[in-house]
């Protein structure tokens, strides 16, 4: 799914003269988010062959589908739209959604590596208006972060795969997640040190690190806690901020290039980035060790 063309729920929105779309972005993995302004808008959709995530940021106070006009719509509310549903809405009054567009390959990979179920056996349930607080924090989470900004591919794809896993583990009942002990093996902690050392530049992805373990991203990350301590995403940050220290003091790059050896696309959310975790800007940490 790395065209947006082929998502038939973006393009019915994207093609409203109502709608107004705030960002979007692939987050890797099969997973495509966006963010949504909405009003007095009518939308159906026929069949689309990817599963949608939704979550009302704001209003949609008076939004709902038209086989259920009495049920209606309200901040922080989650809907599940399957693959090969069909649905209408009418929009009244101001929204604002956030979606999760997901590919039926990557739900199927998430039923053999999550669940250890058959994909032909799994049938995402529709759902419509949940009150679901974890997953509208979730998406609040995800909307404060740049989707586009490869130094934060990781955390959006991490929260992407926890809206995922999520859905899936409620959908067969096992609302508290699964229970899971133990790290990972010696080998395979070696094995992935020295594959982000060697990758801080690029733009990596929770399915990614998950697939050098063989492993589905849900037990991948609790796993990877447990050996190392940290969310992969802060350690990677972690040691993306170790090799900007050490370029910074034993080197003359300009920023620009530190910032991109070190996975950020631009010398400004690098330098924001740093001083959130070390306290000063780039140019000060810089000069302190020069003086």
């Amino acid at each position: 799914m790395s065209s947006l063309d082929q998502i038939q729920v973006f393009q019915s929105l994207n093609s409203s003269p109502h709608a107004q779309l705030e960002q979007s972005a692939s987050l890797g993995d099969g997973v495509v988010a966006a963010l949504w302004n909405n009003r007095h808008d009518a939308q159906d959709y026929h069949g689309p062959s990817h599963h949608t995530l939704s979550c009302y940021i704001g209003g949609g106070t008076e939004t709902y589908r038209r086989d259920r006009p009495d049920l209606k719509g309200a901040p922080d509310k989650i809907c599940v739209l399957p693959a090969g549903h069909q649905s209408s809405w009418v929009v009244n009054g101001d929204i604002r959604l956030a979606h999760l567009y997901i590919s039926p390959e990557q739900f199927a990979l998430n039923c053999l590596t999550l669940l250890d179920r058959e994909p032909r056996e799994m049938v995402l349930q529709e759902n419509t208006f949940i009150d679901d607080p974890q997953q509208a924090q979730r998406f609040h989470r995800l909307i404060r972060l740049n989707w586009n900004e490869p130094g934060e591919r990781l955390q959006t794809s991490t929260l992407a795969h926890e809206l995922l896993d999520h859905m899936m583990l409620n959908q067969v009942g096992l609302r508290d997640g699964l229970r899971l002990k133990g790290g990972l093996a010696p080998h395979v902690r070696r094995r992935l040190v020295e594959f982000i050392e060697t990758n801080l530049a690029e733009p990596l992805s929770l399915g990614q690190l998950a697939a050098m373990c063989a492993l589905s991203e849900y037990h991948f990350a609790r796993m990877f806690r447990e050996s190392f301590g940290f969310p992969p995403h802060q350690y990677l940050l972690a040691r993306r901020m170790n090799r900007a220290r050490q370029l910074l003091r034993t080197t003359r790059l300009p920023f620009g290039d530190i910032a991109l050896d070190c996975g950020f696309a631009s010398a400004s959310h690098f330098s924001n980035t740093f001083k959130q975790a070390m306290g000063a800007t780039p140019r000060a940490y810089r000069l302190a060790f020069q003086s």
